[in-house]
């Protein structure tokens, strides 16, 4: 099994093309799905949260207000930063039980739908296809402040506070141009998926799993002879 890593920007459009290869039947790991598990109450993240936040971001029922979160984090560098810091490595961790339970299940690749891919980098070098969704600024900001209900200097901050779509989309292997209409955007993610599926990156991988395997079992054996000799 091969890894894909799918991002975009803010209100870009990703979600929309991550459903898209969902009803295709690629395996989907979504980062954001995974934020919110970790950061559930009694866990190591949310503690940390807490702690360094404090209990001023917090709903009546415990639950971390995501909303209260996200407006301190985006009017402030260092504390997105902080953020991050404490729910990146258990995201991580997270992510990949859930990479060994598609790789046991024999798929051939997994999507990691990762907002901030190409922020963080960690993930990056694991991958063997990375893939942005971009759209022109103007409609993300008109997106965002609909979706949203932010003004427009609100819309911009949040903006702004992520790496450009243009940076993105140089570094990705595939485009998904999704400035336009949805059925337009449908096409070009059966393309991708195309590609994706006729890939032979699993096979490599398979190998060398196979041979890894292989290794630590005829060692395992080599050590049990000498303990039992």
């Amino acid at each position: 099994m091969y890894l894909v890593g799918l991002t975009g920007g803010i209100a870009s459009g990703k979600s929309t093309v991550s459903s898209m290869l969902r009803e295709l039947g690629c395996p989907i790991i979504d980062a954001d799905v995974v934020a919110r598990k970790v950061v559930e109450q009694r866990t190591r993240a949310y503690s940390c949260i807490v702690h360094h936040f404090g209990p001023g971001i917090l709903l009546e029922n415990g639950d971390i207000d995501r909303q209260k979160l996200g407006q301190i984090i985006f009017a402030s560098e260092e504390k997105r930063k902080l953020l991050n810091s404490i729910t990146h490595p258990e995201i991580h961790k997270a992510m990949l039980k859930e990479i060994l339970f598609y790789f046991l299940r024999g798929y051939r690749y997994v999507v990691l739908d990762v907002p901030l891919l190409f922020e963080t980098r960690r993930l990056t070098r694991f991958l063997n296809h990375t893939v942005v969704v971009y759209c022109d600024p103007a409609t993300q900001l008109s997106r965002l402040m609909q979706r949203d209900g932010l003004t427009q200097e609100q819309a911009e901050q949040r903006v702004a506070a992520q790496m450009p779509l243009n940076e993105k989309r140089g570094l990705a292997n595939h485009v998904i141009e999704n400035s336009g209409s949805r059925e337009d955007t449908h096409r070009q993610v059966l393309r991708l998926h195309t590609k994706l599926e006729d890939s032979m990156d699993f096979l490599l991988v398979r190998v060398i799993a196979i041979v890894a395997t292989a290794g630590l079992g005829g060692l395992l054996l080599y050590a049990a002879k000498i303990l039992l000799s």
